[in-house]
């Protein structure tokens, strides 16, 4: 297992745009999140971008030390759980539209914003997603 600069550097090498740090990319998981449970306010393109944090952890976790994975994990599992509640599974079908969607153990592509605001709202709602307006949710 590798520590988390040698990771960082591994995925840069593997065709990330940089080596991020475990901490960066949670940030950006945590600030996605918090982005989706206000409704997301930006377009789609955005938001799949955006989803590519939670799929440079999720490689991440394959490689990293142990204790780097214990530390990081419940965090994850909140942030990761704060998103389910946030958004809807339609098995991908919205974002499949937009996007070609990863592998299944992916999870977090096959599920929209609960609250469908502005650009992404009105594309996914083409797409035939269903959710809410921001103010009745």
């Amino acid at each position: 297992m590798a520590t988390e600069t040698e990771v960082g550097e591994l995925l840069h090498q593997r065709g990330w745009r940089m080596a991020f740090t475990v901490a960066e990319r949670v940030d950006a998981w945590a600030a996605l999140v918090s982005s989706v449970e206000r409704g997301y306010g930006d377009d789609i393109h955005e938001y799949t971008n955006d989803l590519y944090c939670r799929n440079w952890l999720h490689e991440a976790w394959l490689l990293l030390d142990e204790h780097i994975v214990q530390l990081w994990t419940p965090q994850i599992r909140s942030l990761d759980e704060r998103f389910k509640a946030a958004t809807v599974d339609d098995g991908g079908q919205a974002l499949a539209l937009f996007h070609r969607l990863p592998g299944p153990d992916l999870w977090w592509w096959r599920r929209h914003p609960r609250i469908l605001t502005d650009d992404l709202g009105r594309s996914l709602r083409s797409a035939g997603a269903i959710g809410t307006e921001p103010d009745t949710a």
